[in-house]
């Protein structure tokens, strides 16, 4: 049986600043060396609806697509069952991520944040707090990281952060593209 090209790409960064938290994601999905699809949107809302009436959760993935897919549903289906409690309905996924036979051969990982905390989840159990909110994941996750934290200082909101760390780790990383899925809430607290 021949081996197929490994599926490479995506750049996830959140940043939290003065009262609103920014999850941004490029659309590329890379297989081997052909762009297999430039637009895909891998930031998305999650859970029981906030006060806009859209999700409270705000959560973006990079890995296998199918793989976060089932992964936002199990964390939906947590949130349901622990409304209001992000931290808590992570660390119980968490735990099903790394001891369900079926969950623990997922390749994904994750950031997700609602208006008072943001996380980062892996298939290792992983549920980590980011220091000063921001947090990137993927490919282009150390560039987009590094932009982030250099423009925390300014006096640019997190939407505009987001942007451009995205526009950076576009011009670093291969398997990123500027295309970008940006979602948004209000965290109430001011910085």
């Amino acid at each position: 049986m021949a081996d197929f090209p490994d599926w490479h790409g995506t750049t996830i960064v959140s940043v939290r600043k003065n009262g609103r938290v920014t999850i941004a994601g490029d659309g590329q999905v890379t297989m081997g060396q052909t762009v297999m699809k430039p637009n895909a949107k891998k930031v998305r809302r999650l859970g029981p609806a906030g006060p806009d009436g859209k999700g409270a959760v705000i959560g973006g993935f990079a890995g296998a697509t199918a793989d976060a897919f089932t992964l936002f549903e199990r964390l939906e289906a947590k949130l349901e069952r622990y409304p209001g409690q992000l931290t808590r309905a992570a660390v119980e996924l968490a735990k099903d991520w790394r001891t369900d036979r079926y969950l623990r051969r997922l390749e994904a990982m994750m950031i997700v944040a609602d208006k008072d905390v943001t996380l980062v989840l892996t298939g290792t159990g992983d549920v980590l707090e980011p220091l000063g909110g921001i947090a990137a994941i993927g490919s282009g996750g150390n560039f987009a990281l590094a932009a982030a934290r250099a423009l925390a200082d300014s006096e640019h909101d997190s939407e505009v952060i987001s942007r451009r760390a995205m526009a950076i780790a576009a011009e670093l990383c291969i398997y990123t593209n500027d295309q970008v899925t940006i979602e948004s809430i209000d965290s109430g607290e001011a910085r």
